[in-house]
């Protein structure tokens, strides 16, 4: 890391500002690029790291390490990388994401993600996203979690997307197996604020995103059950905070209360379809992930049964 640039001195015009807001004004530097400024600990205020959701006061001192936003090694191709496409076509490539891999890289240069081996095969993807380490992905998911991931072929395919998803535009379904009393069907709208390296329900809204979830039991067995869940917003770990708020957390989801299951070793919860409108036919496109083979054992290890479309 450089040197860093003169400190910025929020006026108090901008008190209340979000802090990537501020930097982003006053230094001109693109989103991606603060984005990463803030997820490399390069902003400070009063001296202090900076997270970019911060509100700022009038008189802060904000400081931005010159340099540390480079753009550095652009994302590595892997070629050969495993990747198993799901649907394609000119706009638009769905693939299967397994449980274990990360969807992008968080540094520079990192390989073994999924958007690496993107690239390697569809090229054109790297410039299709604001941050080219997103090789085009449209979302995300988290590393434990298997199942359908979406990426952009053209600039005007992912901002068409990442429109969808933002909004309501995006039909995405899950499926999990938990333990615990639920209804055969329902809607959770609860709220979920960040807390350290976790979600929690934030029933009085304070420092919370809106986060509204709709379920419905697909099979039980004793107090096991695998549940669709549609998820109408895309906040972090939203599926397995609200089943778990619920009293009914996923199995082997260690971090929110779930059951292990040594035989597993990952957390049952995998993408099972999702639906857009394609950006260039405005057609619905619905694509379906397989259930994985440990997680058909794990299914048959509880009794359950895969219910048949």
């Amino acid at each position: 890391m450089t040197s860093a640039k003169s400190p910025l001195e929020v006026p108090p015009g901008a008190a209340g500002r979000r802090a990537d807001l501020f930097v982003s004004e006053a230094t001109g530097l693109s989103r991606a690029k603060v984005k990463r400024l803030f997820e490399e600990g390069a902003v400070r205020v009063d001296g202090r790291p900076a997270r970019k959701g911060d509100l700022l006061k009038a008189g802060q001192r904000v400081e931005v390490a010159e340099g540390a936003a480079d753009e550095g090694p652009a994302l590595v191709p892997e070629p050969g990388a495993p990747l198993r496409v799901l649907h394609e076509d000119a706009s638009l490539v769905f693939c299967d994401k397994p449980s274990g891999r990360p969807s992008h890289p968080l540094q520079p240069g990192e390989t073994g993600t999924v958007a690496n081996a993107l690239v390697s095969r569809y090229p054109e993807c790297a410039a299709a996203s604001d941050d080219p380490r997103e090789g085009g992905l449209c979302h995300r998911l988290d590393i434990g979690t298997s199942g359908v991931l979406l990426a952009a072929r053209t600039r005007a395919a992912w901002e068409a997307m990442r429109a969808a998803f933002s909004g309501d535009g995006a039909d995405k379904r899950y499926w999990a197996a938990v333990t615990g009393p639920l209804a055969d069907e329902g809607e959770i709208d609860l709220p979920l604020r960040h807390h350290k390296d976790r979600v929690e329900p934030a029933v009085d809204g304070a420092g919370a995103r809106p986060a509204r979830s709709d379920f419905r039991v697909l099979a039980r067995s004793g107090d096991a059950a695998l549940v669709e869940v549609r998820i109408h917003t895309g906040v972090l770990h939203q599926v397995r905070a609200h089943l778990a708020a619920v009293g009914a957390p996923v199995l082997g989801d260690a971090a929110y209360g779930g059951r292990p299951l040594p035989s597993l070793g990952r957390l049952f919860l995998h993408a099972r379809s999702l639906e857009v409108t394609h950006p260039s036919s405005r057609r619905k496109l619905r694509v379906e992930s397989p259930l994985p083979e440990e997680l058909e054992a794990a299914l048959g290890a509880l009794g359950l049964k895969v219910p048949v479309a």
